[in-house]
């Protein structure tokens, strides 16, 4: 399913007129300021809760209003070749329709898919896959192991959504552990509570990331053959759960206790999890160039787009300002990869776009271009 129509109320500076998109590739452009990356934005809320660039929704909602809303309307499959004029404004080919409005004053938040109210925003997520690629994106494999577990975990809740209440149960006990740790006097009987639920979510969770990461695992080399770049060869990417399996968590967490304590924090177990990207046995991001960075970091988003794609999952790609960040060639390899994936893209510029470059030699798939102005988004 892609996103064929958007509609905001109140959300930064964008036209409250509903919108209708292709199901294949939208592009977008207009001067800085303009909305395309508030569009974008809006359309992470209904795939993400939140937007991928700031963290406060105060930020996001127009000045002078406390409350923003978002709603979309998702299409039933249809193939990326068919006609979707009529989709954006009626009810033919609409699958699902989303919405989220979020009161910053009495920070509440209300979810709703196909006009029902819903509690979690796992239920609304699970129908629209957003994938970001912006400049910050980057920081996958230059940053902390925070990042990639992001990165993994997203992939893990599309592939299995039952994912999200095992992490959110963990969450809790994690939390629930650090604050007796932190606790001036430690109550051993207590700890031994919370590391025996600790320990069993632990292993439960982790069973399901490392099947998945099998999986990506195995779409990231199917990705990497299809490329011929030498600099790759040795490239290993290996799964880290937190803590050395062989052994039994509450075990390592009982034998580490005294450090734990000085820590104040959980520091074995699902919270500590890891992508690891080495060469040589040296971490990529001290051997890789930045621009090296940059194309892992793009094949490692095409292969999260793959193993949905062979669940027969849809991906809506977010490309923002990558113009900036990608040259002209590896511009080219990610909108061919993506026409492949037969997903929905939509990609944001200053300058006026180019089918002729983007897609280079190659026939450009069906695409609707949008001028920005003022967050009025109107089809060219």
């Amino acid at each position: 399913m892609a996103l064929v129509k958007l509609q905001t109320q109140n959300f930064r500076n964008l036209a409250p007129d509903p919108v209708g998109f292709s199901p294949s590739f939208n592009l977008l452009y207009g001067a800085n300021g303009s909305g395309k990356s508030s569009a974008l934005e809006a359309i992470a809320y209904l795939g993400l809760g939140r937007s991928f660039r700031v963290s406060r929704h105060q930020a996001v909602v127009s000045h002078g209003h406390s409350k923003l809303t978002v709603f979309g309307a998702l299409d039933s499959g249809l193939s990326n070749n068919e006609d979707q004029s009529g989709t954006a404004e009626g009810s033919t080919g609409i699958a699902h329709r989303l919405g989220i409005s979020r009161d910053v004053s009495a920070k509440e938040t209300a979810l709703r898919v196909d006009g029902e109210a819903v509690r979690s925003l796992s239920s609304l997520a699970m129908h629209l896959p957003v994938s970001v690629i912006d400049p910050g994106v980057f920081d996958i494999v230059a940053g902390g192991p925070g990042k990639r577990r992001q990165f993994l975990d997203w992939l893990v809740f599309h592939v299995e959504p039952s994912f999200s209440v095992m992490w959110q149960q963990c969450q809790r006990v994690t939390s629930q552990r650090n604050q007796t740790l932190r606790n001036g006097r430690l109550d051993e009987s207590l700890l031994r509570v919370w590391d025996s639920q600790f320990g069993a979510l632990a292993e439960t969770l982790s069973d399901v990331r490392e099947q998945v990461f099998r999986q990506f695992k195995a779409a990231f080399d199917a990705v990497l053959q299809e490329l011929d770049a030498s600099w790759t060869e040795g490239l290993k990417l290996e799964f880290y759960p937190g803590w050395d399996r062989s052994r039994s968590l509450v075990d390592i967490l009982a034998s580490h206790r005294e450090q734990e304590r000085r820590m104040g924090h959980t520091l074995y177990g699902p919270n500590r999890a890891d992508i690891r990207l080495k060469l040589g046995g040296r971490p990529v991001a001290e051997t890789f160039s930045r621009g090296q960075q940059k194309t892992l970091v793009i094949l490692m988003k095409i292969a999260q787009g793959k193993v949905l794609s062979d669940l027969g999952k849809q991906v809506t790609f977010l490309l923002d300002d990558i113009n900036a960040e990608l040259d002209v060639r590896h511009r080219i390899m990610l909108a061919h990869k993506l026409q492949d994936l037969r997903c929905q893209v939509f990609i944001t510029s200053i300058e006026h776009p180019e089918p002729g470059v983007l897609w280079g030699d190659r026939d450009a798939p069906e695409y609707r271009m949008f001028h920005v102005e003022h967050g009025k988004l109107t089809e060219e």
